[in-house]
């Protein structure tokens, strides 16, 4: 299993040096401008997961491997990459530019949950194609957050905060209102939320994690302390989808990533994910894929 990129093994890829800054108590925020891209100067960065978090302008025709799907950047995009899910870019024009930021998550520590958008969960949307227009309006953000990072301000770190979460907020407004939930404040969408960040503790599965423990919407209302039918009803109402779905919807997530990213054979994957026995696993794969896990694998 290829492990998550940390931020030193980052730093010193691109730069050969570990900054001091890494060492704060108040975690790590950097912005890179992105060089220009040549053909054939750069060698491809491997699809893998990172243990940081990225916000990326990127300019120039790419395409771009967010877990299981392939997003194809015709001219210019933002981009939002989490520690949960693994990337990786594809250069197709032979020259692009770009700004991005990184930031780990002790940098929002005390000062919300950022992983509770949707830009930065797994089955969200983590690409958006930018007009002219827009590009200008992003770039003016990340200007901002470069000149408070070189100022003596000493609260500058939370107005970087504040723009961070401005380019969350750019990129989500970019959604169409199916996809944004826009209801607040109300039982179920209170319910939905806490089954999301619990299905979202389970992951990423790798070697040192624990088998998947919470499978079924039954384990999922008693960790809850509510009824099953009170946690059916309250994702149904909020997704669209039910509980049922959604845990398979993730658990299928999981699967096609570890058996793309992964070393680990089919029954290895199975039992991380919770399955007892591998035909279960493969029964599972097969009808929400239409492939079993080894012809996935060999696609």
């Amino acid at each position: 299993m290829q492990k998550s990129e940390t931020l030193e093994e980052f730093y010193r890829r691109k730069f050969n040096w570990i900054p001091e800054s890494l060492k704060n108590d108040f975690g790590h925020f950097n912005i890179f401008r992105l060089e220009p891209y040549l053909e054939g100067s750069v060698k491809s960065i491997p699809y893998r997961r990172r243990d940081f978090y990225k916000v990326m302008l990127f300019k120039g025709e790419s395409k771009v491997h967010f877990a299981d799907r392939v997003y194809e950047v015709k001219k210019q995009a933002l981009a939002f990459s989490n520690p949960m899910v693994p990337y990786k870019w594809d250069h197709v024009e032979s020259s692009s530019s770009g700004v991005y930021c990184i930031f780990n998550p002790g940098f929002f520590l005390n000062f919300g949950q950022i992983n509770q958008y949707e830009v930065f969960q797994p089955n969200g949307t983590h690409v958006f194609e930018l007009t002219d227009a827009e590009v200008l309006k992003v770039e003016e953000i990340f200007e901002k957050m470069n000149q408070e990072l070189t100022s003596e301000y000493k609260y500058k770190y939370d107005l970087i905060r504040n723009l961070i979460f401005e380019l969350i907020h750019f990129g989500m407004k970019l959604q169409s209102a199916e996809v944004q939930q826009t209801k607040h404040g109300n039982a179920s969408l209170r319910i939905a939320s806490l089954f999301m960040e619990l299905l979202e503790r389970q992951f990423p599965v790798d070697d040192t994690h624990q088998t998947i423990e919470l499978r079924t919407p039954a384990e999922f209302a008693n960790q809850l302390n509510i009824h099953v039918n009170h946690l059916n009803r309250a994702i149904k109402e909020m997704t669209g989808k039910t509980t049922s779905q959604m845990i398979s919807d993730r658990l299928v997530q999981e699967s096609k990533i570890l058996l793309k990213q992964s070393n680990w054979n089919v029954s290895q994957v199975a039992f991380a994910l919770g399955f007892n026995e591998v035909t279960h696993f493969n029964n599972f794969f097969k009808k929400h894929t239409q492939l079993s896990p080894t012809q996935f694998r060999k696609s």
